[in-house]
C-alpha cells in the first residue's frame, strides 16, 4: 500500500464510518488493513469499496474489523488482585468520605464483547456484594456490542481467567457459556467513539486498557485529558499493563501504582 492509496483508503473510511484513521498509527493500520484485503480475496481497494457501495453485510463486517478485539474475563489477573485488594477498598471508603449519592461509577471505555465489563461486576459481586455500583460499558464496534449484550457465547480462550468456582457461578453450563443475567443489571452498553464523542463525567473509575496503544501520540494525549476530566477528584484510571501515561501530571494525572493513575 503506498502513500496514495492510504490516503484514499482513510478518506473513504472516514466517509462511511465517520471513523478517522488520522488518530491510528500509520505502520500498524496499514499492515491490518492489507491483511484485511487478502482474506476478502479481492485484488484493489478500489474494487473493494465498490463491493461495499452495495452489500451491507460486508460493510458492517469491514466496519466492525477496524476496532480491534483481544480481551478476556480478567485479563492481567495480577492488576486486577490490585484492583480488589487495594484500589476498591480506596474508592469505598472515598465515595462514603465524600457522601456519593447512588454507589459506585465505573466505566469500561473500549468494552468489546463485554468481557471487561462482566469482569468488573463479578468484582463487585465477590468483593463489595453490599456496595451499590453502576457500569457503563461503551466500545465502537457494534458487533461486538451485540454480543456483550447478548452476554456471550464465549469459548475458552474468553473464559480461561476465570476459576472453576466463577465459572459454576457467573457462567451459563453449556458450552459456547453465557454470562449469566444477573450480572447485566448494572450495566449500560452503549456505542462511543472515544475520539469524537463527549464524555460523561463523576467517575470512580475508568478500565481502559490495551486501547490507546493504536493510537498517535497526539490522540493518546487528548484521551488522557479526556479521561481526567471524566473522573471525579480521587477517582482511578486503570490501563494496559505496558502502557505509561508521559507526563501524567500535565492532565492532572497522578500514579497510583504500576497501571493505575489517580485524578489530583
Amino acid at each position: 500500500m503506498d502513500a496514495n492509496d492510504y490516503t484514499q483508503i482513510k478518506a473513504s473510511i472516514k466517509r462511511s464510518f465517520n471513523i478517522d484513521l488520522e488518530h491510528y498509527k500509520d505502520e500498524q493500520m496499514k499492515r491490518r488493513l492489507d491483511s484485511w484485503l487478502v482474506r476478502t480475496h479481492i485484488e484493489t481497494w478500489k474494487d473493494y469499496f465498490h463491493l461495499l457501495a452495495t452489500d451491507g453485510k460486508e460493510l458492517e463486517r469491514f466496519r466492525n474489523y477496524l476496532t480491534i478485539n483481544v480481551t478476556e474475563f480478567f485479563r492481567d489477573p495480577s492488576r486486577w488482585d490490585l484492583v480488589r485488594q487495594e484500589i476498591l477498598p480506596y474508592l469505598i471508603k472515598s465515595s462514603k468520605e465524600n457522601h456519593q449519592i447512588g454507589g459506585l461509577k465505573l466505566w469500561s471505555a473500549g468494552c468489546s464483547i463485554g468481557t471487561e465489563a462482566y469482569t468488573m461486576a463479578i468484582m463487585m459481586d465477590e468483593s463489595a456484594p453490599t456496595q451499590k455500583y453502576s457500569i457503563l460499558a461503551t466500545d465502537l464496534d457494534r458487533g461486538a456490542l451485540a454480543k456483550a449484550r447478548a452476554r456471550g457465547p464465549y469459548n475458552e480462550e474468553d473464559i480461561r481467567g476465570l476459576s472453576q468456582p466463577q465459572r459454576r457461578k457467573y457462567l451459563t453450563a453449556a458450552a459456547p457459556h453465557h454470562a449469566v443475567e444477573s450480572l447485566q443489571k448494572h450495566i449500560n452498553f452503549q456505542e462511543q467513539n472515544l475520539i469524537a464523542d463527549r464524555f460523561d463525567t463523576g467517575f470512580d473509575l475508568i478500565v481502559c486498557r490495551n486501547v490507546v496503544i493504536y493510537f498517535t501520540a497526539e490522540t493518546k494525549d487528548k484521551l488522557y485529558a479526556k479521561f481526567s476530566a471524566a473522573l471525579r477528584p480521587g477517582g482511578v484510571l486503570f490501563v494496559g499493563g505496558t502502557e505509561i501515561i508521559s507526563g501524567a501530571s500535565k492532565f492532572g494525572l497522578q500514579n497510583f501504582g504500576i497501571s493505575f493513575y489517580k485524578k489530583a
